[in-house]
C-alpha cells in the first residue's frame, strides 16, 4: 500500500508543470457559472492528452464532463469532482482553478496505477457552483447514480477536514409599479423601488429574530432609470441560509412575507422567483475525511480540530447536495494566509500564487491516496457506507 501511495505522489510531482499550467490558464480566464467553456476545454484536453476517456456536455449541462479510468472494474466507484466557475468582478476569488487542478492531478495520479485498482474511478466536471446548483442539476439527470463515494477539495486560509456549511436558497424579486414624472406628477406613479426598499427594511428587522445559524443577505440589482422618473420596475437578489433543510424551509416563508409586504406597502405588483435548486449542508463522511486528513498530514499539513471547524464561519456549496446522496468529503486546504477570506479580490491573487499552487498539488496527492485506499480497502468501504447510513438526516 505504501509503495502505491508513494507512486501516486510521484505521479503528481511528475505532472506538476502541466497541472500548474492548467491552473494558471483557468485563473487567467475566469468564467461565470454555466459559461465555463474555456475551463472545460482546458481540462478535457488535458485528460485526453493522457489517454483518459472523456465525454463533454453531459447530464444536461454543456460545460460538464465525465471521465473514466481503465481500471480493473468489479468494485466500487469513486468520483473526484472539479469546479471551475468564477465570481462576477473578482474572478477566482473562491479558488476554483485550484479545485479543478487538484481533481485533475488526482485523476492523472490514479491513472498511473489504474491497472492495480479494483472498481471504477471517475472525474466529473461540475459547472455552476457559485450559482445555479450545478451538482444538483446534474444529480437529477443521473450524474451520481452508481457512485459509492465522492470527493473534492476547496482552498481556504486554513486546513480543515471539512467545510463548515449551512443550506442556502436563492430568490429573485421583481417589483412592478407605474412610471410618472417624479416632480410634475408624482401622484400618478407607483414607485417600484419603494417596494424593494420596504422589503429590504422588513428583512433587516427580521434578522433580529432569526437563529445565529441563519443568514439573509441580498443586493438591489435594479432601482430605476433616472431620478426624475418614478421607477416602474425594481429588482433584488437575496440568499436565505439556515443550518439544515428543515430550518431553511421554515425560514423561507418568513422572507416571502417580507417581499409581499413590500408590494402591499408600495402598491406594486411583485414577482417572487425562488431558484429551483436549494444548496444543502454538507453531510461529511468522517471515515473518508479522516483518511484524507491523515494523507494530507503526511504531506506536512496541520489541520484544525473538529471543534475549531464547527465554531468557524459557515458558507454553502452544492457539494452538500451530493453528500446527502452518497458518502462524500469536502476538505479545505490552505492556499492563502489565515487573514485572507474567500470571495475577496486578495484571495483571487493567492489562488494564482505559489501557495495556491502547493494547495492544488497537495490536494491532488491527498485525494489520490484517499481514493486509492478506498478502492483497495473493503473495510474502509464498509465503514464509510455504515457512517453514511447512520448520518442520514443527522447532519
Amino acid at each position: 500500500m505504501q509503495e502505491l501511495m508513494d507512486q501516486l505522489c510521484q505521479a503528481v510531482d511528475a505532472a506538476s508543470d502541466a497541472l500548474l499550467a492548467v491552473s494558471h490558464d483557468i485563473h487567467a480566464h475566469p468564467e461565470l457559472a454555466f459559461e465555463e467553456v474555456h475551463a472545460c476545454q482546458v481540462l478535457t484536453d488535458a485528460l485526453k492528452a493522457n489517454d483518459i476517456e472523456c465525454d463533454t456536455g453531459v447530464f444536461t449541462l454543456p460545460t460538464a464532463f465525465d471521465a473514466h479510468l481503465k481500471t480493473q472494474g468489479g468494485g466500487p466507484t469513486v468520483a473526484v469532482l472539479a469546479e471551475y466557475d468564477a465570481l462576477p468582478g473578482i474572478g477566482h476569488a473562491c479558488g476554483h482553478n485550484l479545485i479543478a487542478t487538484a481533481a485533475l492531478g488526482a485523476t492523472l495520479a490514479l491513472k498511473s496505477i489504474e491497472t492495480q485498482l479494483p472498481g471504477t474511478v471517475r472525474m466529473i466536471g461540475t459547472p455552476a457552483e457559485e450559482r445555479g446548483g450545478g451538482k444538483e442539476v446534474m444529480a437529477r439527470a443521473g450524474a451520481f447514480e452508481g457512485v459509492d463515494a465522492a470527493m473534492m477539495i476547496h482552498p481556504a486560509g486554513f486546513n480543515m477536514a471539512t467545510m463548515p456549511s449551512i443550506c442556502v436558497a436563492e430568490v429573485e424579486v421583481i417589483y412592478h409599479g407605474r412610471a410618472s414624472h417624479a416632480s410634475a406628477m408624482p401622484h400618478k406613479g407607483i414607485n417600484a423601488l419603494d417596494g424593494v426598499l420596504l422589503a429590504y427594511q422588513a428583512i433587516s428587522n427580521l434578522r433580529q429574530h432569526i437563529r445565529p445559524t441563519e443568514r439573509i443577505h441580498g443586493i438591489i440589482t435594479e432601482g430605476g432609470q433616472a431620478p426624475n422618473i418614478v421607477p416602474e420596475r425594481a429588482a433584488a437578489d437575496f440568499y436565505v441560509r439556515a443550518a439544515n433543510e428543515k430550518a431553511l424551509e421554515a425560514l423561507k416563508p418568513r422572507v416571502q412575507a417580507c417581499f409581499e409586504a413590500g408590494a402591499t406597502g408600495s402598491g406594486c405588483q411583485v414577482e417572487i422567483n425562488w431558484a429551483g435548486v436549494d444548496y444543502l449542508d454538507i453531510n461529511t463522511n468522517w471515515p473518508l475525511a479522516d483518511r484524507f486528513e491523515a494523507h494530507a498530514a503526511h504531506l506536512g499539513r496541520k489541520f484544525m480540530t473538529r471543534a475549531e471547524v464547527e465554531s468557524s464561519f459557515a458558507g454553502s456549496t452544492d457539494m452538500g447536495n451530493v453528500s446527502h446522496r452518497l458518502p462524500s468529503i469536502h476538505p479545505m486546504l490552505a492556499a492563502a494566509p489565515p487573514n485572507v477570506v474567500i470571495h475577496h479580490p486578495d484571495f483571487a491573487r493567492w489562488a494564482g500564487s505559489e501557495l495556491g499552487d502547493q494547495a492544488a498539488l497537495d490536494g491532488a496527492k491527498a485525494m489520490a491516496m484517499t481514493a486509492a485506499e478506498y478502492l483497495l480497502n473493503p473495510a474502509l468501504q464498509q465503514e464509510s457506507a455504515r457512517a453514511f447510513e447512520v448520518s442520514k438526516g443527522l447532519s
